[in-house]
């Protein structure tokens, strides 16, 4: 007897057609993995649905993996695909790892832990327990945890997985880098025995091997990992918790580009379980709706260590020192001490703000768009000020509008610099660099344990060392250009300034010891700058929402961006501009349109690429828009952007 299915393919085979039909002699489940026929080739697909027999010849599935996928990721997959306009197929390429039916012996890893530390008296603090019991008091939904640093969401995270692995179901525990993952296991472990962890350092044996434990294990299981780990094949999802929500890490950067918050957010009400969104810094579009919806904000208000001294905070004023060109006298002689007193420095820099900027090293003032507000970016080859946003140019000033001197500088510093310099100051420290081109070897993940034991005198790094760690020797936190980040292009810059500065603060004043903060900067009376130093969320959140309301970005309006990328300069240009009078034509004053602009990172290895930002009140207007290319070629589209770099 023949059984017919609607099957998924992992990749589009007919165009606007995610479903393609066959017949097994065997009765196949809904969510099914197996492998399918296509012209002289066989790929993977997922098995939807039954259907009676068709009215064409249809052919044979070849093989069929045992155990199906949860119900809640068929659910997610169709998600994703109708609410970010891509393609089914490249969704279940993005949610199925890869070599499921390579001839391979499979490994079962059974993962166990012995519980250390047992916190059976773990004593919570009085704004823990007032958090876990509204917590508690809530059914299903996304909660916005929001705790200063150093308030103790994880022992929240803990107390909730806790009470839902007791009844049964799993828990998935998201991180935006590998580097936070150590910590957090680290305290999982003290409590869950049955840990899975999943990120993209693994290779493609050891994920499938991780993949095949999960889907075949029908018990309880606490999954962590990073962005990818939402699609783990839990059998009974019952809680996912994401630790620093606020990350644009979340947003994945490829096709599919889904945002694991949103999706959690889905499941969370399909399924009717709670989200946890912990961060001391939310995004502002996501407290903005919580407090618009009246939905669940908790706040975590109290430090978990009660012994813990506030950090000395400083702020020292770039343009009048003159010892170092970006290293002050405070900051080396606090080096100086800490290196002789046994205790660690953090050295922090905003690698991604080191774009050409235009800044006067006198007062400050930087050269912004009038239009946008955002910076300004310098094109060397025409000496001519840009905003990548909307195009507007400006000539470059040869001295200061405000101050009326010349000390103009147009770029920044870089993290092999500053490592460079204080290797020359103190040639006798041991010091380590964390950023975007060091080693894999070197990682913060691999190398957690020293860190925390304090075997390096110096630490540098990016966004990476700024967020989540807990380094118990650390004496001083340095932060080379605070306000570098403000120089990026983009609706989200100050946002992601006030992140970082108050996350990379939040390093500090955890335990008894004395420790400070020292901040370095061309602009020190800089709201952003003060309020991140302060980690002062509430003003900040009423400041940059002001912002964002008169220059209409999202919590506001919503926003789709459109790259194209052809091998010459010219043709990228004129099809840009071709495409935007289309769009302007079919939609008139439904949208606006910002560009077209090179975008950010213009050249790249596939040829040059500029962007189209189209903004509207209501999201379904993008949507149409972005049906148009989801699969136009030299086209990508990205709805819901985190960023406009």
């Amino acid at each position: 007897m023949k059984f017919y299915y609607e099957v998924a393919p992992n990749k589009t085979v007919i165009k606007n057609s995610h479903f393609l039909t066959y017949h097994s002699n065997k009765k196949l489940q809904s969510g099914q993995i197996v492998e399918i026929p296509i012209g002289k080739k066989n790929i993977i697909g997922i098995v939807w649905r039954n259907v009676e027999k068709p009215t064409f010849d249809t052919k044979e599935i070849i093989r069929c993996y045992p155990t199906p996928l949860p119900k809640h990721l068929l659910e997610a997959s169709r998600w994703i695909s109708e609410y970010y306009q891509t393609p089914l197929g490249k969704v279940i390429s993005a949610i199925l790892p890869k070599g499921i039916f390579k001839n391979r012996r499979n490994k079962l890893v059974t993962e166990s832990y012995t519980s250390k530390n047992s916190r059976t008296n773990f004593v919570y603090t009085n704004s823990q327990k007032d958090a876990i019991k509204k917590i508690d008091a809530i059914n299903s939904g996304s909660i916005i945890l929001h705790g200063i640093t150093g308030s103790g969401k994880t022992e929240v995270y803990i107390n909730q997985a806790k009470k839902v692995v007791a009844s049964g179901k799993s828990v998935i525990v998201l991180t935006p880098e590998i580097a936070l993952t150590s910590q957090l296991l680290i305290n999982f472990k003290r409590e869950f025995n049955n840990i899975k962890v999943v990120h993209s350092g693994l290779k493609e044996t050891e994920r499938f091997n991780i993949w095949n434990n999960i889907i075949n294990d029908n018990s309880s299981q606490i999954i962590i990992g990073a962005r990818s780990a939402i699609f783990s094949p839990v059998k009974e999802l019952g809680l996912i918790i994401i630790d620093e929500a606020h990350e644009p890490s979340f947003k994945q950067e490829q096709t599919p580009k889904y945002s694991a918050l949103r999706l959690a957010s889905f499941l969370a009400s399909k399924l009717k379980f709670k989200v946890i969104l912990g961060s001391a810094t939310p995004l502002v579009e996501d407290y903005f709706l919580a407090k618009k919806s009246n939905k669940n904000i908790i706040e975590l208000t109290e430090l978990a260590n009660d012994n813990a001294t506030k950090p000395i905070l400083e702020i020292i004023d770039l343009s009048k020192e003159k010892s170092h060109p970006f290293l002050s006298a405070k900051l080396i002689h606090n080096i100086k001490d800490n290196i002789k007193n046994g205790q660690q420095t953090l050295i922090y820099h905003n690698r991604r703000g080191t774009a050409p900027i235009t800044l006067c090293q006198n007062c400050g003032w930087q050269a912004n768009c009038p239009n946008c507000f955002f910076p300004l970016t310098l094109h060397h080859d025409m000496f001519t000020l840009l905003c990548h946003t909307c195009g507007h140019k400006h000539n470059v000033p040869t001295s200061c509008p405000d101050c009326g001197k010349a000390d103009i500088i147009y770029k920044g510093v870089g993290t092999k610099n500053i490592e460079q310099e204080l290797k020359k100051l103190f040639p006798e420290a041991s010091i380590i660099r964390f950023d975007a081109d060091i080693d894999k070897d070197k990682t913060v993940d691999k190398l957690y344990n020293e860190i925390i034991g304090g075997n390096f005198d110096i630490i540098i790094g990016t966004q990476i060392i700024a967020k989540g760690l807990d380094i118990p020797k650390l004496k001083t936190v340095g932060i080379i250009q605070a306000e570098a980040g403000l120089s990026l292009p983009d609706f989200t810059s100050s946002e992601r300034t006030f992140q970082l500065i108050s996350q990379v603060t939040g390093r500090v004043g955890r335990h008894s010891s004395n420790t400070n903060v020292i901040l370095q900067t061309y602009q020190p009376k800089n709201p952003i700058i003060l309020y991140g130093l302060n980690q002062d969320y509430h003003n900040f959140y009423n400041y940059e929402l002001n912002i964002r309301q008169k220059t209409f970005f999202p919590p506001f309006s919503f926003l789709l961006k459109l790259n194209c990328t052809y091998k010459t300069e010219k043709t990228t240009i004129q099809n840009a501009r071709k495409e935007a009078n289309n769009i302007k034509k079919q939609f008139g004053d439904k949208i606006q349109i910002l560009g077209p602009t090179p975008a950010f990172h213009e050249k790249t290895n596939a040829g040059y690429r500029w962007q189209i930002v189209v903004r509207a009140k209501k999201r379904s207007i993008l949507l149409d828009i972005a049906a148009n290319y989801s699969e136009k070629p030299h086209w990508s589209i990205d709805i819901d952007p985190p960023t406009l770099l």
